[in-house]
């Protein structure tokens, strides 16, 4: 029987969401025929170094978020140990996790992405850095934790910018109007095109795990020719950044001017979310894998490195 630690919780502001899918992950690989050993992840990063090392398992399921989860950090870490882990490797963990530096690679890959810069909160605070509407957001962290959205009248740039508490690189990017859309990528394989409805000013993060938050239409109801560029753009930045086991792309598709419309690459999530209202389960089911079985694959292509 191939025994697997689950490494869940964390130091990120997104340690509550890694809990959940931790204890999600832990029941399905259980159901699946896995012996499963969970290790929760506290700032004491050698107390969970010394439980892998009592553990000795196979293989580890990375189900951390956020900062030092899906940056490159704790993937360094388990290459030290020498233990197969999901998702993908160091290097395209940090790659994604850097939204400036994915979005370079985004841009050499011919890909659509929005216009934006990098500026400092001194900046920001001193002026718009572009015209309005615009996004900023931290540049690496995720679950759009930090992001905010300045339309024409809004006057709160000054004060954001003052209570800055992120990375001192902010990313400003041009506002993309129109639907949200998101696809997951298995290993080489696109699954479907999910449409990401809110009641929110965006798509944030209560919007993404709170219970009602969000209506997720599968598949998307978009013209057929959005459908594979979305599709083929998941792919190909998941190819991009090097990512391996499961990813998922987040798009913003303008149809305001009617369709086709426009499509935009937003970021890869090399550790999309696994929780009940989480998409990638969605998106495997609605194609006929079970989240049991979908848990299993991940293990399975479970390694060290890049």
């Amino acid at each position: 029987m191939t025994h697997v630690a689950v490494l869940h919780g964390g130091v990120s502001a997104e340690r509550e969401v890694s809990l959940a899918t931790g204890q999600q992950v832990v029941a399905a690989l259980r159901q699946a025929g896995f012996q499963v050993t969970p290790i929760e992840v506290t700032q004491d990063l050698a107390a969970a170094i010394a439980a892998l090392q009592a553990a000795k398992p196979d293989a580890v399921f990375n189900a951390l978020h956020g900062r030092f989860g899906e940056d490159g950090c704790i993937q360094g870490v388990l290459d030290w140990l020498g233990l197969p882990y999901t998702h993908s490797g160091l290097r395209a963990s940090a790659l994604a996790m850097d939204k400036a530096a994915a979005k370079a690679a985004f841009a050499a890959a011919g890909l659509p992405v929005a216009p934006s810069r990098i500026v400092s909160p001194e900046e920001l605070e001193v002026e718009d850095p572009m015209p309005r509407p615009y996004v900023v957001k931290p540049v690496n962290e995720g679950s759009s934790v930090g992001v905010e959205i300045f339309r024409a009248g809004d006057n709160r740039r000054a004060e954001v910018a003052r209570n800055w508490k992120f990375d001192r690189r902010i990313m400003v990017e041009a506002y993309i109007p129109g639907r949200e859309l998101t696809v997951a990528v298995m290993g080489d394989r696109p699954l479907e095109v999910t449409e990401i409805a809110t009641g929110h000013v965006f798509y944030d993060y209560e919007a993404k795990y709170a219970e009602g938050g969000s209506a997720h239409t599968l598949p998307a109801p978009v013209h057929p020719a959005i459908r594979e560029q979305a599709m083929q753009v998941a792919l190909r930045a998941h190819q991009a950044l090097g990512c391996r086991g499961v990813s998922r792309a987040d798009l913003r598709y303008d149809d305001t001017g009617g369709e086709p419309g426009k499509l935009y690459l937003l970021e890869v999530n090399t550790q999309p979310g696994m929780t009940r209202t989480s998409l990638v389960p969605e998106q495997a089911a609605h194609v006929g894998i079970p989240f049991p079985e979908l848990c299993a694959w991940m293990v399975r292509e479970a390694r060290c490195g890049a």
